[in-house]
């Protein structure tokens, strides 16, 4: 007996509906992103493993999925290393190639690689998959799609604020009410100062990242796994559970890192964001949240993530600013900051919320009946003629049932089926049945083009 087919976890199959629903959400985003003047570009779903190694964390390393070298991948290795079992050292010589973890990093490599061609601030848009080797759950998949916008070669946070302006648009467009939260890499640098623990910045953003999924207390006995003291945990505590407006929040952070510079400057850019949005104004509650983290190590300034309000489904949009990035690939000084829409989450926010309009899984916009060999010639005729004046028609292929026939057209949602049978044919009269209203009425050429073209 044949194996049943599968695909492997954390993957999905499409069918047209849920495809029309997904291209609904990309054609969206893809417009608000050419709205803001942002360029196309596209990179290769594998890149060296020297690119992404590195570039997330120490946990991000280990999500990656790394290609085997084509042909003999085990020449490389000694016997002696196969008969240590060294899981790392064996994987480093049998991989040179990884699936992208993210846009990010392809595209800062794309930007040192293509530097000469390119004209700096550059705004550039990606709408691609991603693999991440994690556990597969509700709203986290091991493929997925993101679809980045970013700007490179300017400091002006007047970029964080089109961003956060972008994702507002973008979000209302979607009908989808969300929370838009707010952080400083600085702000954070400055309480890992101020606690006296600022060699422990990566562990300490790393741990509160988890805060929203793992609470308070177990954040504290991670921190306390790393090494951090229980009086540096007792100061960071209320750091984390803030309240109040976000000018109160800011206030309260400015009393704490009075005496951090690099502190009391990702207060002042966040005082900036925040005023700026707020004066441009915005349907999404902006949010000011120190515990905020985004365990990713490239981010240097302000940091964003997405919640929708109205379901329990995690972080839906996320980024920030990334001044270092580049210059791991060799171009020191390259200020850039994007955004990642998370387009899989979105879709299952949409869905469960049923945001989607109706007419999405509609195929055609008129279906024609085939009755016979003439009859079916004398349909092609107007299917052409409609298409080419931008309508979406088709034709029944066989000369099937009635009731079969119109099954397919109520499935595929068309909301018109047009028939030419002998007596319409002698006639030269067309029969069209309205789907939705369940009437039909007989009409001329001319009428059933000028009622096609105009409805």
């Amino acid at each position: 007996m044949a194996q049943k087919p599968s695909i492997p976890k954390g993957t999905r199959d499409f069918s047209p509906i849920e495809m029309a629903r997904r291209n609904y959400i990309f054609d969206t985003i893809r417009r608000n992103f050419r709205l803001f003047g942002f360029k196309q570009i596209e990179t290769p779903a594998m890149e060296n493993l020297s690119t992404l190694m590195g570039k997330y964390g120490e946990e991000g390393d280990k999500l990656l999925f790394k290609i085997q070298n084509s042909g003999d991948f085990l020449k490389s290795c000694s016997d002696q290393e196969l008969m240590d079992r060294n899981l790392v050292k064996l994987t480093n010589k049998m991989c040179e190639k990884g699936l992208r973890y993210d846009l990010t990093v392809p595209f800062a490599r794309f930007v040192v690689q293509h530097r000469n061609d390119l004209q700096m601030p550059f705004k550039r848009y990606q709408i691609q998959p991603v693999w991440r080797a994690d556990r597969p759950q509700k709203g986290r998949y091991r493929e997925f799609y993101q679809c980045d916008a970013d700007v490179v070669g300017s400091d002006s946070l007047l970029n964080e604020v089109e961003l956060l302006s972008l994702i507002d648009k973008t979000m209302k467009d979607l009908g989808i009410r969300t929370a838009v939260k707010i952080n400083n890499r600085k702000i954070l640098a400055g309480i890992a100062e101020t606690i006296g623990a600022a060699d422990r910045i990566v562990d300490i953003t790393v741990a509160i990242d988890k805060i929203d999924k793992i609470g308070l207390e177990n954040v504290n006995a991670e921190l306390r796994e790393k090494g951090l003291s229980e009086s540096a945990i007792e100061m960071l505590r209320p750091i984390l559970t803030l309240s109040g407006s976000n000018e109160d929040k800011l206030q309260i952070m400015t009393d704490f890192l009075k005496d951090s510079e690099i502190g009391m400057l990702g207060i002042e850019e966040m005082r900036t964001v925040m005023n700026s949005i707020d004066a441009l104004g915005h349907d999404a509650e902006m949010q000011v949240d120190i515990s905020l983290a985004r365990g990713l190590n490239y981010y240097t300034g302000t940091i964003i993530e997405v919640k929708a309000l109205d379901t329990e489904i995690g972080s839906i949009t996320g980024g920030g600013r990334y001044d270092n990035l580049t210059g791991v690939f060799g171009m020191p000084g390259l200020s850039g900051v994007g955004i990642s829409f998370g387009a899989d989450r979105i879709y299952d926010v949409m869905t469960s919320l049923d945001l989607f309009p109706e007419n999405l899984g509609q195929t055609s916009k008129v279906l024609f009946v085939n009755f016979g060999e003439k009859e079916a010639a004398a349909s092609l005729g107007y299917v052409r003629a409609l298409r080419e004046a931008g309508v979406s028609a088709q034709l029944y292929p066989d000369a099937a049932k009635m009731k079969k026939q119109l099954s397919v057209a109520d499935a595929d949602r068309i909301p018109y089926v047009a028939m030419i049978g002998s007596s319409e044919l002698e006639q030269g009269v067309i029969v069209l049945k309205d789907m939705r209203a369940g009437t039909q009425q007989t009409l001329t050429p001319q009428e059933f083009m000028q009622l096609m073209t105009n409805d």
